[in-house]
């Protein structure tokens, strides 16, 4: 590390990692570092969504939204198996918002900004059969419409395997001591890792990707602050309890925002709240009880029938956004769009959506290329994503599940399987997730502790009671050998791993006694 770089990317969450790909691809060397492990922030704990937005539409940001649903049609044909279609189904009510005369106007307009037709209208009972066990009363008709769905963190590290096979080095749990600065300009970065060896860092252009974190970087050179940190808080129930085929907008009875809910993984997410998260970002955030029952009451409110108690719920998150301060009163009226800064050369990006992460990065390197001339960079157009063939063990598999190991793992897919023991090539009871995926994680993908494992490469932590605490004994001979693990080590990371998950991914501890 050295080694002057073209570009130093600080953060590697899903706009560091669009940075350092497409800085990457077109030349210039890089190197990515994250403070804690790669989407450790906001990119692990979005609403999973790769949509244009129709709350963007509403609001008038018509250039955000046509982004964001080319963007998305982009991903669906570049990411097959990551970035799935996902169908949504909205019911117009009588004396409810938003009348259905508005909603198909709006919807008609989104789809013509996309260039193609997926919007649908359906009567009552039509929309009964698609949304079982919603509220008939007073149900009117309901509107279809498509966008898309992800495993968020995967993304994040599939566009971090694609920039390292164009050379960029990609560093976590590698944090920034102070910046490096000459003649009043930003010119690199001293580094300390997490086993406290420390380095600098020389590059052209550093490019501040962190995030929330942002203004932390940006006052160290004197800088105002920009962002309004808020949290997006979320449930995950068992598919059999909260039986939705598609996504299921809501509008919540108290104020009316958008409440969603739809099939994820195997289960049921419910999202999100959005709230001003004042604490240090630097703790881990978790879901409270207010927001707890927010969602619930959403729920209850849209499936009467099926008695959703907080018991059910089997696991929670909340991740902090990015969002631009307006100073608006309600923090759901803040702009989602990025912005990107120049401050004593030190390019800093921040806001925006994990649909656009890709045009996000283009317009950062632009910047940085115009504020940085000795920058020399190739602006052909590329894909999003290669989209590599599958070889013979691959094409044993059914399509679906070819799509969904080419879509996580990439180029590295056909080796997953051609390195695996005959007894790893089966899912984990009640998952997707193979054993074999275990052991090619561990060797392959940078994994410093548990949870970067069963939270962010995999998401077993989310769809498993108590994040998947109960196999941990069967992971064991998979995992420790391959870390290189002692058993002290190994005792210690479980113990760690089952706080985490007790303080950050489950009911608030006011509620595990008492359920309302």
């Amino acid at each position: 590390m050295n080694t002057p770089v073209d570009i130093l990317v600080i953060g590697g969450g899903i706009t560091g990692a669009g940075i350092a790909l497409e800085a990457a691809r077109r030349g210039a060397r890089v190197q990515l570092v994250e403070q804690r492990d790669f989407a450790w922030g906001t990119s692990s704990r979005s609403s999973k969504l790769v949509h244009g937005g129709l709350r963007y539409l509403r609001e008038g940001a018509i250039g955000l939204t046509r982004e964001s649903v080319l963007e998305r049609r982009q991903l669906l044909r570049d990411a097959p198996g990551l970035v799935e279609p996902q169908r949504f189904l909205m019911g117009h009510y009588q004396g409810r918002s938003p009348g259905q005369r508005l909603m198909r106007l709006g919807l008609a307009v989104y789809d013509l900004l996309g260039g193609e037709r997926h919007r649908h209208a359906v009567d009552a009972s039509g929309y009964l059969q698609l949304a079982p066990h919603t509220d008939a009363k007073g149900l009117i008709s309901g509107s279809g419409y498509l966008d898309a769905k992800t495993d968020d963190a995967r993304l994040v590290w599939r566009v971090l395997q694609e920039a390292r096979g164009h050379g960029a080095q990609v560093s976590n749990y590698t944090q920034v001591d102070s910046l490096m600065v000459e003649n009043g300009r930003v010119c690199g970065a001293h580094l300390r890792t997490e086993s406290g060896n420390t380095f600098s860092q020389a590059a052209t252009c550093v490019i501040n990707a962190t995030g929330a974190w942002a203004d932390g970087l940006r006052q160290r050179l004197g800088q105002p602050p920009k962002l309004r940190p808020l949290r997006g808080s979320h449930l995950l129930l068992p598919l059999w309890r909260l039986p939705v085929a598609q996504s299921i907008s809501l509008f919540h009875p108290r104020d009316g925002r958008p409440v969603f809910a739809y099939p994820w993984e195997g289960m049921a997410l419910v999202g999100t709240t959005d709230i001003d998260h004042p604490h240090d970002l630097n703790q881990e955030p978790a879901i409270t009880e207010d927001e707890v029952m927010y969602l619930l009451e959403a729920v209850r409110h849209t499936f009467p029938h099926l008695d959703i108690q907080a018991e059910d719920i089997v696991s929670t998150y909340a991740g902090v956004r990015p969002v631009v301060s307006s100073g608006a009163a309600d923090p759901s009226k803040e702009t989602r769009d990025h912005i990107v800064l120049n401050e004593q050369g030190l390019i800093t990006v921040t806001g925006g959506k994990l649909t656009t992460f890709r045009t996000i990065a283009l317009d950062t390197l632009r910047q940085a290329a115009r504020a940085h001339p000795a920058l020399k960079l190739n602006w052909q157009n590329e894909r999003i994503l290669s989209t590599p063939t599958a070889g013979p063990t691959l094409l044993k598999l059914d399509a679906t599940e070819q799509a969904r190991l080419i879509g996580r793992y990439g180029d590295q897919a056909n080796a997953l399987l051609t390195s695996a023991a005959p007894d790893e090539c089966r899912p984990i009871a009640g998952t997707r997730i193979w054993w074999a995926e275990l052991r090619w994680i561990a060797q392959h993908e940078a994994v410093h502790h548990l949870d970067d494992l069963l939270l962010r490469r995999t998401r077993l932590g989310l769809v498993l009671p108590r994040g998947g605490q109960a196999l941990l004994g069967q992971m064991r001979a998979l995992i420790q050998p391959t870390l290189g693990w002692t058993d002290v080590q190994w005792e210690q990371e479980c113990l760690r791993y089952q706080a985490l998950i007790d303080r950050c991914y489950s009911l608030p501890a006011s509620m595990k006694k008492g359920t309302p």
